[in-house]
């Protein structure tokens, strides 16, 4: 095989990988392929909740023709005992003569062990195939394994003057409906979608996935100190139906945590700074319950917060083609800057047309 060959077939296992995307936490999505031949006998992708494992689907589907084949995997396959046998030695065990990795695993239940334990089988082992391409696809799960928290994607919907809604507060609908389906895709592929306390009483959204034929939901976050939000709302109403979790500080009354928990709503307690809801620790406990992937939709305050202590790791920015002017609702809250050297700085990775309004795309530089 080329290396135009392995990047080819290791391109198929990226895109099976992203079908996972918002279903598998606490594990990684992964894709696997097999090949036999000059020809595809065997493939798979993690299934919802973690398991099975990619290889592990296209093992079965592979059968008896995996012996002797190649494995293209987007992760190195895991060593260590779980709730089922490593991947690598399943791998072994099929008879694969050779495995394809495009990245390895920073768990130190695995990293590099994978790799040992197919090189100590006789297998050949190639990594490092679309690398780059892989880690920006597992940014979630590495984030999880190597900062103790989910990766988080900020989502900003502005009028081409930086504001979200005008001074009454009225706010729908600055995008049109093709950036609204966006949106949806977006919520799709993340484990979770996160709105401040206040957005969950103004606008009293749903933050469900809606009108893209997609059948789970991601989990429902509010970050709420004092646990004051809206006994009969939507989140409320529908908590038995599509998990909603609560990051609340501790100054919380018995009555409003034993009204959430007869909902079906799961709460989390974190520490207060400066007033608010710390957010490192909430999000740190977010990593503590699994998370590796959450969407903020807001509001201007939440966004701030989590903007100036540096866990915004990418932002989609919409901007529609209007202007609301000074007297609007800013998009963000107070940054409390002096120095614009102290403003955090992303990079523009694409940007697009989607109806009227355009989608540009931000990350974080790597520190």
């Amino acid at each position: 095989m080329t290396r135009t060959d392995d990047e080819r077939h290791m391109r198929h296992a990226l895109s099976l990988a992203a079908r996972g995307l918002g279903r598998t936490w606490p594990n990684p999505a992964v894709g696997c392929v097999i090949l036999k031949g000059g020809r595809v006998v065997g493939r798979g992708w993690t299934q919802p909740g973690g398991r099975p494992h990619a290889e592990a689907m296209a093992l079965a589907q592979a059968g008896e023709l995996a012996r002797g084949g190649t494995a293209y995997v987007t992760l190195e396959p895991c060593s260590h005992h779980g709730k089922t046998p490593p991947c690598s030695e399943a791998l072994i065990e099929a008879g694969v003569s050779r495995v394809v990795v495009a990245l390895g695993d920073p768990d130190p239940r695995v990293n590099g062990k994978g790799f040992a334990l197919l090189r100590d089988a006789g297998l050949s082992v190639t990594s490092g195939v679309l690398e780059a391409e892989a880690r920006q696809q597992q940014v979630g799960f590495l984030s999880k394994v190597t900062k103790g928290r989910p990766m988080l994607t900020l989502k900003l919907a502005l009028s081409w003057d930086g504001r979200i809604a005008t001074a009454t507060g009225e706010s729908q609908w600055i995008t049109g409906p093709q950036a609204r389906r966006r949106v949806h895709a977006m919520r799709a592929n993340h484990d979770a979608v996160l709105v401040g306390g206040g957005t969950a009483r103004v606008d009293d959204p749903g933050l469900t996935v809606r009108g893209i034929g997609v059948s789970h939901q991601p989990v429902r976050l509010v970050m709420s100190r004092r646990l004051d939000l809206p006994l009969s709302g939507q989140l409320a109403r529908t908590a038995q139906e599509v998990p909603v979790w609560i990051l609340h500080g501790p100054d919380v009354s018995a009555e409003l945590k034993s009204a959430w928990l007869g909902l079906g709503a799961e709460l989390i307690e974190v520490g207060v700074l400066g007033g608010h809801l710390d957010p490192r620790a909430a999000f740190e406990a977010l990593g503590a319950h699994g998370l590796t992937r959450v969407f903020c939709e807001g509001g201007g305050a939440l966004a701030a917060s989590l903007l100036s202590t540096e866990l915004v790791d990418r932002v989609a920015l919409f901007t529609a083609g209007l202007a609301i002017g000074a007297e609007g609702m800013p998009g963000l809250g107070a940054l409390g800057l002096e120095r614009l050297a102290a403003a955090p700085r992303y990079r523009l990775e694409s940007i697009e047309q989607i109806g009227p309004d355009a989608l540009s795309l931000w990350t974080l530089p790597e520190t």
